[in-house]
């Protein structure tokens, strides 16, 4: 089995190194589309995988579920900690791998991940831990950006940019295909795959840059480590992939295609 422990200390420091809660609201209609396809009950227990800043855990508490969040950044914790305080939620946040999940065989009735778990390097191990820790009859929700869509252009654009994976590690996009995501859980979830659109939008390209830039954590740790002109050159790289959504007013937009995958237990 593959050892991508120092790959999991990197990403754990990368998502640790901007503020992604700024990023984060952003994904409000994707975190708003999964809550309402898995349709919250009063006192059901809710695992959020990969729960990031936390704004999907708040939908789900605020329509009555249990919540445990897990994440693998230990900034990101603190952050939806302090949020759920500050928002008077009662959900349990630590940080977490999504291939070794620290909740007992068939504990949740709901398991949910908003393009979170897709990080996650062995995509093998986090479906094993999936199966494991929904009861049967239980419901598994996740989103996953798409390769075809312009997410999968920019995580194509950064690639050369970045350390290249060790072997064996799987791609986040990978989970945006329906036959690989069937091949993955279908043995063991009833699964409806959806096509689906989070619109993006920004007042200019260089607010969309400056917020990115310093807020987006592997792109904050990406350019602290290149060198000033391989940094202007990557800043130019993603300034280009921006700018193709400049409407004539100036501002931005981008419908960034995902997959909603929702699914039962069996």
């Amino acid at each position: 089995m593959p050892d991508f422990s120092e790959l999991k200390q990197r990403q754990a420091a990368a998502w640790s190194a901007g503020a992604f809660e700024v990023v984060a609201v952003t994904l409000y209609d994707m975190h708003a589309a999964l809550v309402e396809a898995l349709a919250p009950k009063p006192g059901e227990e809710w695992l959020d995988v990969g729960s990031g800043a936390g704004n999907l855990s708040e939908l789900a508490a605020g329509a009555g579920a249990h919540v445990t969040g897990i994440d693998l950044s230990p900034r990101l914790v603190e952050v939806a900690q302090a949020r759920a305080e500050a928002g008077g939620y009662h959900i349990h946040y630590r940080v977490g791998d999504a291939e070794n999940l620290d909740v007992g065989d068939a504990s949740m009735d709901v398991v949910v991940s908003s393009v979170g778990m897709i990080f996650a390097p062995d995509h093998a191990a986090v479906a094993r831990e999936l199966a494991r820790v929904v009861r049967p009859g239980g419901r598994l929700g996740f989103s996953a950006w798409t390769p075809e869509g312009t997410v999968g252009d920019m995580f194509r654009a950064l690639a050369p940019y970045q350390p290249p994976p060790p072997p064996g590690a799987g791609a986040p996009v990978q989970w945006g295909s329906e036959e690989y995501v069937r091949e993955l859980l279908g043995a063991d979830f009833d699964l409806n795959v959806e096509r689906r659109i989070s619109r993006w939008e920004d007042e200019s390209v260089d607010v969309a840059w400056g917020t990115f830039s310093t807020s987006f954590g592997p792109v904050v740790m990406l350019l602290q480590r290149l060198e000033p002109e391989q940094r202007e050159e990557f800043r130019r790289t993603m300034v280009d992939h921006m700018s193709k959504g400049v409407r004539p007013d100036g501002t931005v937009a981008d419908d960034r295609e995902y997959l909603l995958v929702t699914g039962v237990r069996r």
